[in-house]
């Protein structure tokens, strides 16, 4: 595959500063206390009500908030200091709307319990006595383990933070030089932001101005207002369906076994004027294969568990079930391989070049020295710390699984298979994906690897499902700190930011769920995304995590695991890889058609593609060359938006659900 316009595009949008300067100040430390304390559970609760939490519009709040605090006080905001504030609200509100939550509602879980699984969960990850869950406490005696391990991993990867993502960093962007196209999309808003704070009118915060205008209307009108009236009367006003409409009835009989979800979530489309055109397409296009295939297979036998009237959730359980699980599986190995071969073209290409030019072209000195003044940590201590960590991961999986587990252990799980992925497959398959991140802005990672080592190893019971394994893609971080230079910010400062994080995110993740699960049981029909879509997802984890219990009875997974249709997939994703590379197609068009193949669910991609179509045939005309920079400050003054709108109405919820009856 050659390299496409639409990857240029997204490279260009930002050059890295000469000069960097710290971001961590008292100010920093004073609104990380209002998203721990505000913000945290705004972004728990409206996960739970609506699957899209503030998460992605906390930081864009707080930062407005502090501008304008910063404005009063005669002092402009830097970049530096909006990145900082950025990365701390990112780290505070990353439980998202499960964390604790979910914990809880695993053993509960009714397809996790029919499945046989219940028994078997371990309890250093959860208590599964039902007169404790009853009490829907998790300030109790059996919750001290599971909340003494989750503080442990906390500190544990607040430490890695600076590891083998660090290190792969330090290659592909100091030594490989690789462009990093996606980096610069986070990186713009807080460009905007900074203008703001210099009292610079520019195009950027009159764009986000705009996008934070549409985001309070779009949010007052699906979130706020069924909050408000839901604490003022006995059931919520509901102006636009939450999270979606099914219409698997209505449609069944033209398109059986296809799971007909309509959502009129406004954030979808603006996603979707954000993300790369032909990406959405290739969504698309593979959604429309699902809803002409899904019928065939019916016909033919192939999706058998389905019947009439179920409803859209059942539907993608039931086809789960008799297709997708193994054809997602062959779908996932090929972009594996397609990944692989990107890779190891661009290395043939980039030394051709440096033949050409009889240079080396990479100065592996950059590996040992940073550009001056960037903060960089001496290079031996990022290989301690990857050391140090992994380590500690190892020692905890070896430990609750053999040991942690009581006589569910039936038997021991090998030492030496989590060494060969701390040490052997956790750094091959970092770099690789650090690579495709630098080059065309993807991850890249190798499917299923963790699930078949834990059926092929022999092992018997469910704790190893549940237990911090030490197989993780480090590649991703590798954005992370290149949107860290772009924004001229010190790396000292995310060390900082590191250390003030953990404590507000332990106690706040503990205080704020202990406060919801006290206003009722989750899922309920108080939270309804919950209650529509976490069986579904037990559903998913459930057919997998069976695949090693003890016992004579046929696994659910084993019998969902279809040889052929693995094959079937893989055959046909590389078959699409091929033809479309061979014809120069755009990298995203063919990266979303064999990723959209397994899509079930509408609801999300149709007003992906929609935003999609309207950014590139009506706002680029619109707006010309400057639309991709457009876009990016406009979607995040959206969420900034809709996250100051769900304040307003969590805080009529929280009163309302706070309020103590006097007996009349």
């Amino acid at each position: 595959m050659r390299e496409d316009k639409e990857i240029r595009e997204f490279r260009d949008l930002m050059k890295a500063p000469d000069t960097y300067e710290s971001g961590f100040g008292w100010g920093t430390v004073l609104m990380a206390l209002f998203v721990g304390l505000v913000m945290a559970p705004a972004n728990l609760y409206m996960g739970l009500v609506a699957g899209a939490g503030v998460g992605g519009a906390a930081p864009w709040v707080t930062v407005i908030l502090y501008v304008e605090i910063t404005r009063r006080a005669f002092h402009k905001l830097r970049r530096p200091e909006i990145f900082v504030l950025f990365y701390m609200c990112g780290v505070i509100m990353s439980t998202g709307g499960a964390g604790l939550m979910w914990t809880q509602f695993v053993p509960q879980s009714e397809q996790i319990r029919k499945m046989g699984i219940t028994e078997f969960i371990p309890s250093w990850y959860a208590p599964t006595d039902p007169a404790v869950l009853a009490e829907r406490s998790f300030l109790m005696a059996a919750w001290l383990k599971p909340l003494g391990l989750t503080l442990i991993m906390m500190v544990i990867s607040r430490i890695d933070a600076f590891g083998l993502g660090y290190i792969m960093y330090r290659i592909t962007s100091d030594v490989e030089k690789l462009p990093f196209p996606m980096a610069p999309v986070g990186a713009m808003g807080m460009t905007a932001l900074a203008d703001a704070s210099s009292q610079q009118e520019t195009w950027r915060w009159r764009t986000f101005s705009v996008g934070a205008a549409v985001g309070v209307v779009f949010g007052f009108v699906y979130l706020a207002f069924p909050q408000i009236t839901g604490t003022l009367f006995t059931r919520p006003i509901t102006i636009i369906p939450q999270p979606f409409i099914d219409l698997t009835s209505y449609t069944e009989r033209i398109l059986p076994a296809v799971a007909m979800l309509v959502s009129f979530n406004l954030a979808a489309f603006v996603t979707g004027l954000v993300v790369p055109f032909w990406g959405a397409m290739g969504t698309m296009i593979g959604l429309v294969c699902m809803l002409i295939a899904n019928p065939l297979m019916r016909h033919y036998g192939i999706l058998s568990g389905w019947e009439e009237g179920i409803g859209g959730i059942q539907t993608m359980m039931s086809n789960t079930m008799d297709f997708y699980l193994s054809f997602g599986i062959g779908l996932t190995v090929a972009l594996a391989i397609i990944g692989f071969i990107h890779v190891a073209r661009s290395f043939r290409q980039k030394r051709s070049e440096l033949d050409e030019l009889g240079t080396t072209g990479m100065n592996w000195r950059n590996l040992f020295r940073g550009p001056a003044g960037r903060g960089d940590i001496p290079f031996w201590a990022a290989v301690v710390i990857y050391f140090f960590s992994t380590t500690c991961y190892i020692t905890l999986a070896y430990w609750l699984v053999n040991y942690g587990s009581g006589p569910l252990a039936a038997k021991k799980f090998p030492l030496w298979i989590l060494i060969m992925y701390g040490f052997v497959y956790t750094p091959v398959i970092s770099y690789v994906s650090a690579r495709m991140q630098g080059m065309i802005g993807m991850p890249i990672g190798i499917p299923y690897v963790r699930e078949a080592t834990f059926i092929l190893s022999g092992y018997k019971g469910a704790a190893v499902w549940f237990a911090p394994f030490p197989a993780t893609d480090y590649g991703g971080q590798t954005v992370f700190f290149r949107t860290t230079e772009l924004t001229g910010t010190k790396f000292t400062s995310i060390i900082k930011a590191e250390v003030l994080t953990l404590p507000i995110l332990f106690a706040g993740m503990i205080v704020f769920s202990q406060f919801i699960w006290s206003m009722g049981p989750v899922p309920s029909e108080m939270f309804p995304y919950a209650n529509q879509y976490w069986e579904l997802n037990a559903y998913s984890s459930a057919l997998m995590w069976s695949a090693t219990l003890p016992g004579e009875a046929a696994s659910p997974f084993l019998e969902a695991l279809k040889p052929e249709y693995v094959v079937l997939a893989l055959v046909l994703a590389l078959t699409i890889y091929a033809t479309l590379a061979h014809f120069s197609m755009p990298t995203f068009l063919i990266y979303g058609i064999i990723g959209g193949l397994s899509t079930q669910d509408p609801s999300s991609v149709i007003p992906l593609f929609l935003g999609a179509l309207f950014g590139r045939f009506f706002f680029r005309k619109r707006f010309g060359e400057k639309w991709p920079q457009y876009r990016i400050v406009f979607a995040a003054g959206f969420g900034a938006g809709v996250g100051l709108i769900i304040l307003f109405g969590l805080g009529f919820v929280l009163m309302g659900k706070s309020a103590i009856r006097l007996p009349v």
